[in-house]
C-alpha cells in the first residue's frame, strides 16, 4: 500500500525530534566525562610531578598542570553553553573530540608516571650497585672499571691523569677506644670531607675499608700532589665530632697518608697505577704518616 507523501514525512518528523534530545544528552555526557578524566590527569600528573623530585623538568609538568586546568574550565563552559540546544548527529563531532582529547592528556600522564617510576627504580638499582652503602661515595667495582675507562682515555688522547689513595692513619683506635658505631661515622666524616675538596670530574671511592681513591682526571703529577696536601690539611683541620656514653661529645682528631701516581711519569696501565699508589702510600706510612709521597719525575726511566 502506498503512503502518501504528505503522511510518510508527518510521520518522520516525530521520530527525529525523538532522536535529537538522545544526540544532546550523548553530547553532553561526552564533554561531562571529558572533564572528569582531564580531573583524573590532574592527580596523575601531580603524582608525577612528586616522583621527580628536584628535576628541572618539574617546571614543564607544573605548566602542563596549568594547561590541563584550563583545558577543564574550557570543556565545563562548553557543556553550559550546549546544555539547552537540540543537537543532530553532526553535532556529536566536537563534543567527541573534547572527550577522546581528554583520554589521550590521561593517557599520556599516566605513560608517563610509569616511565618516570621505573626509570627512578632503574636509577636506584644503578645507584645501590656502584655506591658504598655506608659513605654514600663509590664502590670498588666502579672504581676499577672507571679508572680502566680513564687510563685508556688518558693514554689514547696523551692527557694527564693521577690517582690519590688515602688511608686514615690509627683507624683501627677510634674503633678500639670508641666502638665500631664511632669508626662509621668516621668514615663518613671522611668521605665527605674529601669530596667537598674535589672539582666535579674527579672520582672518589671507596678502596676499602679505611681506604679510599680518588681519580684526578687531567691532572699531572704537580697538580696531583697539591691536591692530596689539600685533602691532608683539610682533614687535620676538621676533627670529628662523636658523643661518647661516657665523656659526651669529643673531637677526634683525624689525619691520613696519601700516596700519589700519575700517568706523567710512565705508568700506563690501571693496575700499575694502583699498584705504584698503594707503595707511596705505603712509604708515607713508613714515614710517620700524615704526608703525602708521589713518584718522583724520573722514576719512570
Amino acid at each position: 500500500m502506498l503512503v502518501p507523501p504528505g503522511r510518510l514525512k508527518s510521520t518522520l518528523v516525530p521520530q527525529k525530534k525523538k532522536v535529537e534530545p538522545l544526540i544532546a544528552l550523548l553530547a553532553k555526557v561526552l564533554v561531562l566525562l571529558g572533564a572528569l578524566i582531564l580531573v583524573a590527569s590532574l592527580f596523575t600528573t601531580r603524582r608525577l610531578i612528586v616522583s621527580l623530585g628536584q628535576s628541572p623538568v618539574r617546571r614543564k609538568w607544573h605548566a602542563m598542570l596549568v594547561l590541563v586546568v584550563i583545558f577543564i574550565v574550557c570543556y565545563l563552559a562548553y557543556a553550559w553553553a550546549f546544555w539547552n540546544r537540540q543537537a543532530e548527529t553532526l553535532d556529536l563531532l566536537v563534543p567527541a573530540v573534547f572527550f577522546l582529547g581528554a583520554c589521550f592528556v590521561w593517557l599520556t600522564a599516566i605513560l608517563s608516571l610509569q616511565t618516570a617510576v621505573t626509570v627512578l627504580r632503574i636509577s636506584l638499582l644503578e645507584q645501590e650497585n656502584i655506591a658504598d652503602p655506608l659513605t654514600g661515595v663509590f664502590n670498588r667495582r666502579y672504581l676499577d672499571r672507571r679508572l680502566h675507562e680513564e687510563v685508556t682515555r688518558a693514554a689514547r688522547h696523551g692527557l694527564a691523569l693521577s690517582v690519590l689513595l688515602l688511608d686514615i692513619d690509627h683507624f683501627k683506635r677510634i674503633n678500639d677506644q670508641y666502638g665500631h658505631q664511632a669508626g662509621d661515622q668516621a668514615l663518613v666524616h671522611f668521605s665527605a670531607l674529601i669530596k667537598k675538596q674535589l672539582r666535579e670530574q674527579d672520582v672518589l671511592a671507596r678502596y676499602g675499608g679505611e681506604e679510599f681513591m680518588v681519580i684526578a682526571s687531567h691532572t699531572a703529577r704537580p697538580g696531583a700532589v697539591n691536591l692530596a696536601d689539600k685533602l691532608r690539611d683539610c682533614v687535620q683541620a676538621n676533627p670529628f665530632d662523636w658523643v661518647d656514653s661516657a665523656s659526651g661529645r669529643i673531637q677526634i682528631q683525624m689525619t691520613c697518608s696519601i700516596g700519589v701516581a700519575s700517568l706523567d711519569v710512565g705508568l700506563a696501565e690501571a693496575q700499575t697505577l694502583i699498584r705504584r699508589s698503594d707503595e707511596n702510600l705505603y712509604r708515607a706510612k713508613g714515614a710517620g704518616r700524615n704526608c703525602v709521597i708521589a713518584d718522583e719525575p724520573d722514576s719512570s726511566t
